[in-house]
């Protein structure tokens, strides 16, 4: 069955918002066995609009807009839909006393043009919504010429906090009852870090080739210092396939893989810590605060992060760590010796089981022959030993300090695991 997504806002098509209505709803529905088959974006323009739902009525049985539904003059999704379809707008009541109570609850005064949320086509379903005053509509439009099924058009409020709890309560429900028939999708996302894209590929693709002929689908994402790797099947043995598919790569790259699904490596380093009953503190110098800033996202975290310290200037680092004068006269502060020298005593001044460290070169500037722009140093105080890491990573400043977050926490994952490190 095709179903399409249209996304509405001049904010898109400038790069201003992220769209993450594609992403979300796209999530929410392969869930349920509905899978997008397209998805577009287009400016609020009537034009534009009434384009992109002509088009995507002339193909698909679920039609699926987002924005458009407020009260300012460039929303104006509903009205276009209406006069496509040739439905009537009238005021709701029903609609329109929610809308006032909205602001009387707020004590706020509610502006005259506010009401234009609450006109109506006619025959539409009226969507409340809980958070915010533009109602979601879902209209029968009539039965697709290219398929047996009815056509169903689902309007839906711009904003995040709006659209999701209105899409989960109210259209989710809607849509099950709807098409019932359709075979779920068993999908399972494995979290790796620490590998490239296509080298991981080439690790598991061979031995997972025959899951592959027997249905399953294999995908990859690469995003900022890691890689998803994708098991999907559907039919009888669809969970049989995913189990085995994440069985057999899990043996194959076991240790490259932190967590499943929605996982994040802040939380499996969280999860990993408070099983062992150890506790960490850090010394950040180049990624300012950054791998604190992950920890602390952590439900829990207090339990094992003790605190850290953002050591920027050379005399943070003499003040706060006890790193000498003399290394990083001698060697600099982007260096193995002042990173081991961070680690030890962020380790010795807090107590605490483990302390991670990073020093490096953001750039632009700053970087030379023997440590170009990139370079940087992450060092980690163990109960037994300091390990320190040297890594090139010549990135923007904001993805620097990502991918040294990410490596930083992958060596204290693999050393309070008792993995493989490497100095």
């Amino acid at each position: 069955m095709n179903i399409e997504l249209i996304n509405t806002g001049a904010e898109l098509m400038l790069g201003r918002v992220l769209n993450t209505h594609q992403q979300w709803l796209c999530r929410q529905l392969a869930d349920m066995g509905l899978v997008v088959t397209r998805q577009v974006a287009v400016d609020d323009s009537a034009s534009a609009i009434s384009q992109a739902v002509q088009e995507a009525l002339a193909r698909a049985p679920l039609v699926i807009t987002t924005g458009g539904l407020g009260p300012t003059s460039d929303d104006r999704t509903r009205d276009v839909i209406a006069a496509l379809l040739g439905r009537k707008l009238h005021l709701d009541d029903a609609v329109l006393r929610q809308i006032e109570s909205y602001f009387t609850a707020r004590k706020r005064r509610m502006v005259e043009s506010t009401k234009v949320q609450a006109l109506v086509p006619e025959g539409a379903t009226v969507l409340l919504n809980a958070f915010g005053t533009a109602p979601g509509l879902v209209i029968e439009a009539g039965h697709a010429s290219h398929c047996d099924l009815p056509q169903l058009l689902v309007m839906l409020p711009g904003p995040p906090r709006e659209l999701r709890p209105m899409f989960t309560n109210q259209v989710a429900p809607l849509l099950k009852q709807r098409y019932p028939q359709q075979t779920a999708l068993v999908c399972r996302t494995l979290k790796t870090t620490g590998l490239g894209e296509s080298l991981l590929e080439e690790k598991i693709a061979g031995p997972l080739q025959p899951l592959v002929a027997a249905g399953l689908e294999l995908g990859y994402c690469a995003r900022v210092g890691e890689v998803d790797v994708r098991f999907a099947a559907r039919g009888e043995l669809a969970a049989k396939l995913v189990a085995e598919a994440e069985s057999l790569a899990r043996s194959l790259i076991g240790e490259l893989v932190f967590g499943a699904d929605e996982d994040s490596l802040e939380a499996a380093v969280v999860q990993s810590l408070t099983e062992r009953k150890l506790t960490l503190a850090t010394a950040e110098s180049c990624t300012g605060g950054l791998i604190a800033n992950r920890l602390t996202n952590v439900p829990g975290a207090s339990v094992v992060f003790w605190g850290g310290l953002v050591s920027y200037a050379n005399e943070a680092k003499q003040a706060s760590l006890g790193v000498r004068a003399e290394t990083l006269a001698q060697h600099g502060a982007v260096s193995r010796q002042t990173a081991c020298e961070m680690a030890d005593g962020a380790r010795q001044r807090a107590g605490t089981d483990y302390a991670l460290a990073v020093t490096g070169i953001a750039g632009p500037t700053g970087g030379t022959a023997d440590k170009p722009v990139g370079t940087v140093f992450i060092g980690l105080a163990t109960p037994g030993e300091t390990l320190v890491q040297r890594h090139l990573n010549p990135f923007d400043r904001e993805t620097f300090k990502w991918v040294t977050s990410q490596q930083a926490l992958d060596l204290l994952r693999r050393a309070v695991s008792g993995l493989r490190t490497s100095a």
